[in-house]
């Protein structure tokens, strides 16, 4: 699933072609996605100039005049600046054809993604209201993590996933983060005393921050605006390494379900 880094990668990857032109017409091939695109999109979007392409959490913010397009990438998908005349892949949904001659194209095999159209203040929205503050930003640090953790007995990495107590920390990032800041994936998160949670929300920005700079990661799907993949993968110390040597101690990497998720860690490293 594309996650923060693969979002703001894309991001970075469509802005330039999009800001500052119109929307000259929007091609709408499949409406079933996770929630169905809107009739009306296509109504809505002609015309407009694309002022602003935000993120916020894992959905993408493309601001109009009039309102605001929102998008999620889902599990599988992808937002691609090409020219129109590419020929179509079997999942590519919606165009949005732009006055300088370029396309927008969505694709999503699994259709777990999203397009929705916005009107007024887009941090109301149903889909954005309750969430937390951005990983990167500078109402994050170790002293939000355990004023939110005080009395929980979730697992640590059940907590940091949860976005509402902070946003954009997936399965990956998750097990990463943990492993630099040598905290158990299992530990209940109101015992992680403040300056481990420092120590982890440090890890947090930096995971994430380097996973951005290389375009993020691709395990399986994810390619960027550009159609590549993203390559964090390298880096990571745990993830998806089951039984492999801790690349700093050398102890088998272990696997392990939590929540419902894969979880990886060292049991050397993390305490």
């Amino acid at each position: 699933m594309p996650e923060l880094p693969e979002v703001e990668t894309t991001r970075r990857g469509i802005a330039p072609a999009l800001l500052g032109h119109t929307v000259n017409r929007v091609v709408l091939r499949e409406r079933r996605l996770r929630w169905p695109v809107p009739t009306t999109l296509g109504r809505n979007l002609t015309g407009q100039v694309i002022d602003s392409v935000e993120r916020r959490a894992k959905y993408l913010l493309l601001g109009t005049r009039n309102g605001t397009l929102l998008a999620h990438l889902g599990m599988t998908g992808s937002l691609r600046v090409l020219d129109p005349a590419t020929p179509l892949l079997t999942h590519d949904h919606v165009d949005i054809l732009l006055d300088s001659g370029r396309c927008l194209r969505f694709n999503d095999p699994r259709r777990f993604g999203c397009l929705l159209w916005i009107t007024g203040d887009p941090s109301r929205h149903r889909l954005l209201n309750d969430l937390g503050p951005e990983p990167l930003g500078a109402d994050f640090d170790g002293s939000h993590l355990w004023q939110r953790a005080r009395g929980r007995k979730v697992a640590i990495k059940s907590f940091i996933m949860n976005a509402s107590v902070v946003v954009g920390v997936g399965n990956i990032y998750a097990s990463e983060a943990l492993f630099r800041a040598g905290i158990a994936p299992t530990t209940p998160a109101g015992r992680v005393s403040r300056a481990r949670m420092q120590a982890l929300a440090d890890a947090i920005r930096e995971v994430l921050s380097e996973a951005i700079a290389v375009g993020g990661t691709t395990l399986r799907d994810y390619v960027n605006a550009d159609g590549l993949p993203g390559y964090f993968r390298q880096k990571l110390f745990v993830y998806e390494r089951d039984g492999e040597p801790c690349r700093r101690c050398g102890a088998a990497i272990r696997h392990q379900v939590l929540g419902q998720r894969s979880t990886y860690h060292c049991p050397t490293c993390q305490r």
